[in-house]
């Protein structure tokens, strides 16, 4: 099973590791492509913090992502897994995962990046700021940028296995699977169900739908849960005890659509 996550806007301080090695790096094809998205970056947030602050969308309060961006190169490191923080990853707590679910997140989890195109959680990078949605002057938009590296790497990551595709809708533009990848990946949005005036409604809460997202594979990690496809993967988060409705894709080539359906929302 290959999980696909997003990354987190906010992100954990570099740690005291050793600097970057970009060789180390998980998908090694992806090398040319990061070192030019690196140095792109890099130069950008060195010459002109003004360019720069417009070029990567931040506010005032942010100002001091520029400079973390301009020491990309020299900072200490820590896993990826530490480096992404928010909603999804405090309810995943990877941390806190026993040694036997651990080892399978590190073989099955696999976060897109604006930088890196993806990188595993055991990847040791520093603290950065570029989204998939931003646009840098030389390379272009990065979701599209990003398409043809990626088109080259991940049907070998995604192996013969289920592919859970749980990205947000900016980072599904780096990379979407076809043929027969396709076929055994399923894609997971989480609705809100409540009752009002005795009628269901039913819509989708950012913020629950990332904590909803992060607690699913956590539950799948600790179980040792191995689905083989998307209609596998239906029956094993029932078990889990999730309320989950699957739509079948109409023809061969698509991916499948499951909803994960919540009363609370905590």
């Amino acid at each position: 099973m290959l999980v696909l996550l997003p990354p987190s806007e906010g992100k954990a301080a570099s740690g005291r590791g050793a600097p970057l090695k970009p060789e180390s790096l998980s998908l090694p094809g992806l090398a040319a492509a990061r070192a030019a998205v690196l140095d792109e970056l890099v130069e950008l947030c060195a010459a002109d913090e003004e360019k720069a602050r417009e070029v990567l969308g931040l506010s005032e309060g942010l100002r001091g992502e520029i400079a973390k961006n301009v020491e990309l190169r020299t900072a200490g490191t820590r896993p990826a897994g530490e480096i992404y923080t928010g909603v999804l990853y405090d309810a995943l707590d990877l941390a806190s995962l026993d040694t036997a679910a651990r080892r399978r997140a590190g073989k099955s989890l696999l976060v897109f990046s604006g930088l890196w195109g993806a990188v595993r959680v055991g990847d040791r990078i520093p603290s950065y700021r570029c989204s998939m949605g931003v646009k840098l002057p030389g390379l272009g938009a990065l979701g599209a940028y990003w398409r043809d590296p990626m088109a080259e790497v991940m049907p070998e990551a995604a192996g013969d296995g289920l592919v859970l595709d749980l990205r947000s809708s900016a980072y599904t533009a780096a990379w979407k699977p076809k043929g027969e990848v396709a076929g055994r990946t399923a894609s997971v949005r989480v609705l809100h169900s409540q009752l009002v005036n005795g009628v269901e409604k039913r819509s989708v809460v950012s913020h629950f739908n990332k904590a909803t997202k992060g607690r699913m594979v956590r539950d799948l990690l600790l179980a040792g849960a191995r689905p083989k496809g998307p209609a596998e993967l239906v029956g094993t988060l029932r078990e889990l005890g999730y309320a989950v409705e699957a739509e079948a894709p109409a023809r061969a080539g698509r991916a499948w659509s499951l909803d994960v359906v919540v009363t609370e929302i905590h």
